[in-house]
């Protein structure tokens, strides 16, 4: 009996060593893995950049800055005329910015193009937001073809015309051959919260399911074939896709909603984590649950990836009152996209700060936050 309780001890206490770990920034130079957005990158985040700019805003990291431009501050609207209406006493504004770095620039299913807006697009999805308004700025390498230029341009143009977004402002910078590997592009968007709507980590309760839009990794395995490093050949296409839609549709069925995020550079693996990490209670995947196509199910297994690290352009992780999930799950199914989606999982008090997943054998294993990530520049 004895034996069995201190077994049981060592147990608990390895599971409290490992919650209290957090990222430490011991590089001295920057590698891929601070790019990746796993505990390396969090540690860079952490150490280089909140600490230099520390505000409550930004040590919230999530996808967007919520309600720092309080657009009814003033009283009235705040009119913005043709770039696409105005803003009413009691909403907010978000504001998110990103950057892209992809490679190659163009693949199955997308570009670096269709990234750029998609992306910003959908970080304001995710915290709330209507999307609105985008910049974008050019960094291209001297002897880049123009031709190849417009297509990028022009991918660029489709997106945010199918999103219902426009590009209002940019910049454009040449740097020496050899300086930029092609072309990158940086984006930045504003886009209005309704007034009364909020998402927060700090809304998720225990008994709430996590929920996934649609099936995950198509993004990064599509990425790391059309790199052509690999004798390897499937067909899969990258998922970029605007998500805001289903947003709406989810938030409209489910008003209860409490937290999203899009599951891009680190997979849902990361996502859950930082989930975790912010509420301090336990995420508990269920492996037999989650949705993957069998190419790219096939694809990791032979690469020795687990899907619940690959990036994602057009998927999203959200936190849904119990009571409400038949509801989440029929608004997300009806929209393009989301046919697929899924619950996946559960939030419990115990263990804190654990992502752990039901395996299909019946076990179970924690899932950590990777150091870095298995497929660098994807996005």
């Amino acid at each position: 009996m004895s034996t069995d309780a201190g077994r049981e001890d060592r147990v608990l206490d390895r599971i409290e060593a490992f919650r209290r770990r957090r990222p430490r920034l011991l590089d001295t130079v920057v590698t891929l893995s601070h790019g990746a957005g796993g505990k390396a990158s969090a540690a860079l985040v952490d150490a280089v950049f909140v600490d230099a700019f520390r505000n409550p805003e930004l040590e919230q990291l999530g996808d967007a800055a919520v309600g720092v431009l309080d657009a009814g501050a003033a009283g009235g609207a705040v009119g913005v005329g043709a770039a696409g209406g105005a803003v009413g006493v009691g909403e907010r504004l978000a504001f998110s910015t990103d950057s892209y770095v992809v490679k190659p620039l163009q693949f199955p299913g997308g570009s670096i193009g269709h990234l750029a807006v998609h992306g910003t697009v959908n970080d304001l999805a995710v915290s709330g937001a209507r999307p609105r308004w985008l910049s974008a700025a050019f960094v291209i390498e001297e002897g880049f073809e123009i031709a190849r230029l417009r297509e990028i341009v022009a991918d660029m143009a489709t997106a945010a015309s199918g999103a219902g977004v426009a590009i209002v402002t940019g910049d454009t910078k040449v740097v020496g051959k050899g300086s930029a590997d092609g072309l990158y592009i940086s984006t930045a968007g504003v886009g209005v919260v309704p007034a009364g709507r909020r998402l927060g980590a700090d809304l998720v309760r225990p008994g709430d399911r996590v929920v996934v839009s649609g099936p995950l990794g198509d993004h990064g395995m599509a990425v790391l074939l059309a790199r052509g490093e690999l004798a390897l050949e499937a067909d899969i296409a990258s998922d970029t896709a605007p998500v805001h839609r289903m947003v709406e549709a989810l938030l409209a069925a489910a008003p209860a909603t409490r937290w999203m995020r899009d599951a891009t550079r680190g997979g849902v693996g990361t996502v859950c984590n930082e989930l975790a990490q912010a509420t301090g209670f336990a995420v508990v995947l269920d492996e037999a649950a989650l949705p993957i196509r069998p190419a790219v199910l096939g694809a990791c297994d032979l690469l020795g990836i687990d899907p619940l690290y690959v990036a994602n352009e057009g998927k999203f992780v959200a936190v849904v009152a119990a009571d409400e999930t038949d509801a989440a799950l029929a608004a997300l199914r009806g929209q393009a996209g989301g046919e697929a989606a899924a619950v996946v999982g559960e939030i419990l008090a115990e263990p804190e700060g654990i992502v752990a997943l039901r395996t299909a054998f019946g076990g179970t294993r924690i899932v950590d936050m990777l150091v870095g990530d298995p497929l660098p520049r994807i996005c």
